[in-house]
């Protein structure tokens, strides 16, 4: 009696098997299908760009055939932007911004996530949430009390208040991603390291940062991406060409009016978004794994 009940039994248990086997195949289609369209709505821009700047501005203006398609190939926008002495001006403000603002960012974030995460003291879990909250305040926002306060510096018009401001959009972020990367190391490291009679400082340096690469590189590459990208800050605070950075000083001086350079303008975006592209391909490894670190503890 048992052997044949089981016998009856196998048909179900095939039956549900191949339904598992269809339910994931349609469930495999259905997850390739949405990262096609998604693929293609997110990469049609920037190939837009690229075949707009490589067309000439007869072609650009004439608006005849396909739009998608260049007839006549040049890099006349590329090499016009790179013999600009503006464009390498804005570029340098980049630079100079970008590391400022990255440097400042990691000082602060991994000391601050260093405190909060290991050196317990009443109110470090209510103030490593509020610095949280305080990146949820959008940069549209921030910018009316900055500019007075900007302003009562005297750096206006100035790069260096924009490496005043940017930290506002790293330093939070920055700090909570260290903090979790900090939380996630096991105790029992700084406890034999205060046993042996090191100091908040050598634990720092010598113990939690060698451990905490992967997390202090995804933070640094969120902070240069910010920084290089930011357009808010620099539209309120900058307003002459040669303090502009690049992100707004290419939109700024390729307009004239109701002329608009868009060959130049799709070039110099391009140009402008290479090295957050550059960076995020070779170290996407260690930006993932910095913010995934946090999710367990051990």
């Amino acid at each position: 009696m048992s052997a044949t009940a089981a016998n009856r039994d196998l048909p179900g248990i095939y039956h549900k098997a191949g339904s598992l086997r269809a339910e994931r195949r349609w469930a495999m289609w259905t997850a390739y299908a949405s990262l096609i369209v998604a693929a293609v709505i997110f990469m049609a821009p920037p190939f837009y760009m690229l075949v707009t700047s490589l067309k000439t501005s007869g072609e650009i203006a004439g608006m005849a055939g396909n739009p998608w398609i260049v007839r006549e190939p040049t890099l006349e926008n590329y090499w016009a932007i790179i013999e600009n002495p503006l464009f390498r001006g804005f570029m340098l403000n980049s630079i100079i911004i970008t590391a400022c603002v990255v440097a400042v960012t990691m000082v602060i974030s991994i000391l601050a996530a260093f405190a909060l995460a290991r050196m317990r003291f009443w109110g470090s879990q209510m103030l490593a949430t509020g610095v949280f909250l305080t990146y949820l305040v959008p940069d549209t926002l921030l910018f009316i009390p900055l500019y007075q306060i900007v302003g009562g510096l005297g750096l206006l018009n100035s790069i260096w208040g924009l490496v005043l401001v940017y930290p506002t959009l790293t330093v939070p972020f920055c700090t909570w991603i260290m903090i979790g990367y900090f939380a996630s190391i096991p105790k029992e490291l700084d406890e034999a390291a205060l046993i042996d009679g090191a100091t908040w400082p050598q634990m720092l340096l010598k113990i939690f940062i060698p451990v905490a690469l992967p997390g202090i590189i995804a933070a640094t590459i969120f902070a240069f991406t910010v920084s290089w990208a930011a357009f808010v800050y620099p539209t309120a605070f900058v307003t002459t060409p040669d303090q502009m950075p690049l992100t707004i000083g290419v939109v700024s001086q390729l307009v004239r009016a109701d002329t608009f350079a868009w060959g130049q303008i799709m070039a110099g975006a391009l140009m402008a978004a290479l090295p957050p592209v550059i960076i995020y391909a070779f170290l996407m490894d260690y930006y993932i794994a910095g913010l995934t670190a946090g999710a367990t503890k051990g």
